[in-house]
């Protein structure tokens, strides 16, 4: 499961990203100052996007709107719902949650090292961090699809909204790595995303070989 991210994209890059799709980003609480990021965790805010009150006008272009909030709720045990599985349900649109994207141009995800009979079995695991493929650009944004909800209890932190991102079997370039991946949505339907007018098992699908570059970093 993905515990840990990257986005290191700029925030004017990021709105022109979603410009080009015709998604007007705007910021209800202000510009946030991101900083490049090479490690987001669970429980750490991050910019999310999701619909904003003008929505998908008849000209087809969607108003958005992009905040920072917490990764992660807790659930019924205490324990944080970062990812969520996404076969067999159905996510609408409404006053206390919905669709959103997380905006990303890396994750990570971690092995048990190989090592050879008889050697001692380090203590930290493989880490693998996927990105866009070459020719993408080190920085080229990808947005994973996720969920957002308010009553968040305060002791947990922030404005008491969080989101999870949402997980899919694992296509060819994660499935070495990890029995699920999260889900790539991919950018012609970004807005369709946001809308939540198509049904949700229409848009989310694992990635196809080679949409992923995979580097060892550790």
């Amino acid at each position: 499961m993905c515990n840990e991210a990257a986005r290191r994209r700029a925030l004017n890059l990021i709105r022109e990203d979603f410009s080009q799709l015709k998604i007007r980003l705007i910021f209800p609480e202000g510009a946030p100052n991101l900083a490049p990021l090479d490690s987001i965790r669970i429980t750490d805010p991050t910019l999310i996007v999701r619909l904003g009150p003008a929505g998908r006008s008849s000209s087809g272009e969607t108003e958005a709107e992009a905040i920072q909030r917490r990764w992660s709720w807790p659930g019924p045990r205490g324990q944080p719902v970062y990812n969520y599985r996404s076969e067999g349900r159905e996510f609408r649109n409404g006053e206390t949650g919905g669709r959103c994207l997380i905006p990303l141009d890396g994750f990570y995800e971690f092995t048990a090292p190989v090592v050879a009979r008889g050697e001692p079995i380090p203590k930290r695991k493989d880490k693998w961090l996927f990105t866009q493929p070459d020719g993408a650009g080190e920085d080229a944004l990808f947005c994973v699809a996720g969920l957002w909800r308010a009553g968040v209890a305060s002791a947990h932190g922030g404005s008491g909204e969080a989101f999870t991102m949402l997980t899919c079997e694992p296509g060819p370039d994660v499935a070495p790595y990890h029995a699920r991946q999260i889900v790539l949505m991919p950018r012609a339907h970004w807005a369709d995303w946001l809308a939540g007018e198509i049904p949700a098992p229409d848009l989310i699908a694992p990635t196809p070989a080679g949409a992923l570059r995979v580097a060892r970093v550790r």
